[in-house]
C-alpha cells in the first residue's frame, strides 16, 4: 500500500545563504517522517535575483523529492504561499518559512496532533526575539482583526501550519486578487489545534520585513477580512447628525463665528471618509472582477511534483 504524502511547502525570496541551513534541519526531519510518509519538499521561489535558485537546484541534484517553482515576477509572500498551495501534490501539507524563525522540528509535533484527528494544526507564537513594542503591536494586531473581522480570526497564528487535503481544497476555493491566507486558514473551521512556541532567531541572511511592510500588510489583512470601513459612515452618521442639526441651530438662532467652517470641515470629512472607504472597496471589487492571475509560473527552472 502507498504511503500518504506530505509535502512541505516553503516559499523563499533571495535566501541563497538560508537555503542550504534550512534544509540541514528539515532533512532529518524528512526521515524520521519517511517510515510512514512519503515527505517532499516544495520550494516556491517568488522571483529570487540572488543565487537563491542555484541553491536549491544543489539540493535537487542529491534529493529528487525536492521540487521547486519559479515565478515570472515578484508576488509578494501571500501570493508565493497561494501558489504552493494551488500547485503541491499530497495528503497532507506543511507550510513554513525558510529562515527557521519556525522551527521545523516542529513538523513532527504537528505530525503527532494530526494523527490525533485534527484537519488542521498551527504554530501560536506567544513570543519571539523582537522588541517589546514591535511584539505589542504584533499582539494588538491579531486582536484588532478579531474584533473587526467579519470571520473567525485565529489569535496570534501565521502560515506556519499543517493542513489535511480536504482543509487545503477549502482554502482554495477563495479566489481573490488579495489573498491573506492566515483568515482563509481561520475561516474554514474544521478541527483545529494550535502549539505555542517562541519564534526563533533567523537562521541567517536579512529579513526583507520592516516595520513599513508590517504596516501594509496589517492595513491588507484588515480589508481582506473585515467590511469595518464600509460599516464605519453608517455607525458614525447618528452623531454626525447631530453634531450638523446643532450647528445649524446654532448658526440660525445665535451665529459665531466658528459655526459656520465647522459645519463645513464635519460636512467635507464626514463624505471623504466615506467616499475613500466606498473607492478602495470597489477598486478591490474592480481588481478581483477581472480574474488576473496572481502569479504566472515560469518553465526555465521549475520543477513539478509528479
Amino acid at each position: 500500500m502507498a504511503k500518504p504524502k506530505l509535502t512541505v511547502i516553503c516559499p523563499v525570496f533571495n535566501e541563497e545563504k538560508v537555503v542550504p541551513l534550512f534544509f540541514g534541519r528539515l532533512q532529518p526531519i524528512r526521515e524520521k517522517l519517511s517510515s510512514e510518509y512519503d515527505v517532499d519538499l516544495l520550494f516556491c521561489d517568488d522571483a529570487s535575483t540572488d543565487g537563491t535558485l542555484h541553491a536549491i537546484h544543489a539540493i535537487r541534484n542529491d534529493y529528487p523529492d525536492v521540487f521547486v517553482i519559479t515565478l515570472s515576477r515578484n508576488v509578494g509572500y501571500q501570493r508565493a504561499v497561494e501558489c504552493g498551495l494551488r500547485n503541491a501534490k499530497g495528503d497532507i501539507f506543511v507550510l513554513i518559512d525558510v529562515d527557521c524563525e519556525d522551527p521545523p522540528e516542529m513538523i513532527l509535533d504537528f505530525v503527532e496532533k494530526y494523527r490525533e484527528g485534527h484537519d488542521l494544526v498551527y504554530g501560536e507564537r506567544v513570543d519571539r526575539e523582537e522588541a517589546v513594542w514591535i511584539k505589542s503591536l504584533r499582539k494588538l494586531f491579531y486582536r484588532v482583526m478579531r474584533l473587526v473581522g467579519d470571520e473567525n480570526i485565529i489569535l496570534d497564528m501565521a502560515e506556519f501550519s499543517l493542513m489535511t487535503a480536504e482543509v487545503r481544497a477549502a482554502i482554495m476555493q477563495d479566489h481573490t486578487s488579495f489573498p491573506f491566507i492566515r483568515a482563509s486558514i481561520g475561516r474554514v473551521g474544521f478541527r483545529v489545534v494550535g502549539i505555542p512556541y517562541k519564534r526563533e532567531s533567523r537562521i541567517a541572511g536579512e529579513t526583507h520585513y520592516n516595520f513599513v511592510g508590517m504596516a501594509i500588510f496589517a492595513i491588507a489583512g484588515v480589508l481582506s477580512s473585515s467590511t469595518l470601513l464600509l460599516r464605519l459612515p453608517i455607525y458614525a452618521l447618528p452623531f454626525w447628525s447631530i453634531a450638523i442639526v446643532a450647528l445649524a441651530v446654532g448658526i440660525a438662532w445665535s451665529p459665531e463665528p466658528w459655526m459656520l467652517p465647522t459645519l463645513l470641515a464635519l460636512t467635507g470629512l464626514y463624505l471623504g471618509a466615506a467616499s475613500a472607504f466606498v473607492a478602495i472597496y470597489v477598486a478591490r471589487i474592480y481588481k478581483n472582477t477581472l480574474g488576473r492571475p496572481n502569479f504566472v509560473i515560469r518553465r526555465s527552472g521549475t520543477h513539478m511534483q509528479p
